[in-house]
């Protein structure tokens, strides 16, 4: 576990913050592939929707 000193030489068991960095925007191709990533995964919860509400009410 790494340890920062203080001042007079006392040690110090807080952890080190890490560096920082600034989060860059999407590409344009980023932002496509979260698009057809979102259909994709609409389409899927909405056919298991389906098929859950088929496969209830078949009975």
């Amino acid at each position: 576990m790494p340890y920062t000193t203080e001042e007079g030489g006392r040690l110090n068991n807080f952890a080190n913050e890490p560096k920082m960095y600034t989060a860059e925007a999407p590409s344009d191709s980023e932002k496509r592939n979260y698009l057809i990533l979102g259909v994709l995964g609409a389409l899927l919860v909405g056919g298991v929707l389906t098929v859950a509400f088929y496969a209830s009410s078949a009975g």
